[in-house]
């Protein structure tokens, strides 16, 4: 598994020819935005920096989308979104946690959530995460602190933060324990070197 990172809450995880693409970032965002073909898309929040599909349909591309809550399986790709709540761009609007299933490896997607107080039958389906995608930066999203006390509850493996800037990723690694983690080009993980992990932080470079 290959994790990429664009920027906002834009990922792109490739396992062998298959590509899942996360919130990819809509070309009437202000955010800068990247090209490719994918498989697969989530979409966490209807708003442009999140909601470009059209971004990741390219060439032969035509994605299966997925934008809300629900369960779908696809390319034994199983994916389960649950409803949730953001005030990204300073409006409130439906957030959808997605928890995905992909190569033998637990994915948790928390999109633009703003809240650490997730309901029973959503902590419970995210009983074991092994990465963790969580939003750092604030302004209607979690702050630093709210995004450390939901992980440490979470318990994944690796955590990766997204919707970040320089000072609020600063803020989270601080909170993590993690200062002086360096920004990598992308994450490349099996199942196996899972093992031993305990909220260990990544950064990806954008």
């Amino acid at each position: 598994m290959v994790i990429s990172y664009f920027g906002g809450g834009f990922l792109k995880i490739q396992v062998g020819d298959l590509i899942l693409a996360v919130d990819p970032i809509g070309k009437d965002s202000t955010l800068k935005t990247s090209r490719f073909g994918a498989d697969i898309v989530l979409v966490s929040l209807n708003h442009e920096d999140m909601n470009g599909v059209e971004q990741v349909t390219f060439g032969e591309k035509i994605p299966y989308v997925v934008r809300g809550p629900g369960e779908y399986e696809t390319k034994e790709v199983f994916i389960k979104g649950f409803g949730s709540s953001s005030n990204y761009g300073g409006e409130a609007r439906q957030n959808t946690i997605y928890a995905v299933q992909m190569e033998g490896i637990n994915l948790c997607f928390l999109g633009g959530l703003d809240k650490t107080d997730l309901p029973a039958d959503v902590r419970e389906a995210l009983d074991e995460v092994d990465i963790l995608f969580t939003p750092v930066g604030g302004k209607g999203v979690l702050a630093a602190s709210e995004a450390d006390r939901l992980s440490v509850a979470l318990e994944p493996k690796i955590i990766i933060p997204i919707l970040y800037d320089a000072g609020t990723l600063k803020m989270f690694l601080k909170e993590t324990g993690a200062e002086g983690t360096a920004p990598i080009e992308k994450l490349v993980v099996k199942h196996k070197d899972l093992e031993g992990k305990e909220g260990e932080v990544a950064v990806l470079a954008s």
